[in-house]
């Protein structure tokens, strides 16, 4: 099967989901940055640098912070793949997990301080979310995270430019886009506070998980690369 017919693959359902979750990911990894002055819930890759650099400085609190949020998100993939491969309906469960975690962290943060248990939990829910399209032991889709999107769009575009497949850039541009915009919205609700703004996300991602039981949303054929 070529690159093309693979995409081709790929239900709508499968592809909105993915889309809608990316933006969650992005929402919540802006109100967990400015939360943490700094640090990500979603981008490990940034979390591990700024770990190694603080550490180097000398600032070992705060490297030892980085850490505890990829152990999160390790966790929360282990927990997710868990589901994902043991459970009926998993992507409503990981999902409606993902939803608790954050729902706990919006508590959280309204009962006051506790952020780095907060981090923790959002950390752990992005994590999860990483594992709703799995395939051959491997997340076939990066929702969580812009760098293997940015590869996959890359690859697209030379495939595009080199005569193969016309399509497979859109998929990866729709992920990096949603991510990027539901960033953007999650930096505007954070003026409003961070348990609001978590609020929302819990909401939005408990209707997501409803939606995909009520009408098995994203069930078909996982996305290929």
């Amino acid at each position: 099967m070529n690159r093309e017919d693979a995409v081709k693959d790929v239900d709508r359902g499968a592809l909105t989901l993915s889309a809608a979750l990316a933006a969650v990911a992005g929402f919540v990894d802006a109100v967990g940055f400015l939360d943490t002055g700094g640090l990500f819930v979603s981008f490990m890759s940034g979390n591990s640098t700024q770990g190694a650099v603080d550490l180097l400085n000398g600032e070992s609190g705060v490297a030892f912070v980085s850490i505890g949020i990829i152990a999160a998100f390790v966790i929360g993939v282990t927990v997710g793949a868990t589901v994902s491969l043991r459970a009926a309906r998993p992507r409503a469960g990981v999902v409606a997990g993902s939803a608790t975690a954050v729902a706990l962290a919006a508590a959280l943060a309204l009962g006051g301080d506790s952020t780095l248990w907060r981090v923790g939990l959002l950390a752990a829910a992005m994590g999860a979310l990483n594992t709703l399209f799995l395939a051959e032991g491997r997340a076939r889709v990066a929702i969580t995270y812009a760098t293997g999107t940015l590869v996959s769009l890359g690859l697209g575009l030379a495939a595009l430019l080199t005569g193969g497949s016309r399509t497979a850039w859109r998929r990866p541009l729709l992920l990096w886009s949603s991510l990027v915009a539901g960033a953007v919205i999650g930096g505007l609700a954070h003026r409003w506070g961070s348990p609001i703004a978590l609020g929302i996300a819990a909401l939005t991602l408990a209707g997501a998980a409803a939606a995909i039981g009520w009408r098995g949303l994203g069930r078909a054929v996982s996305p290929r690369r």
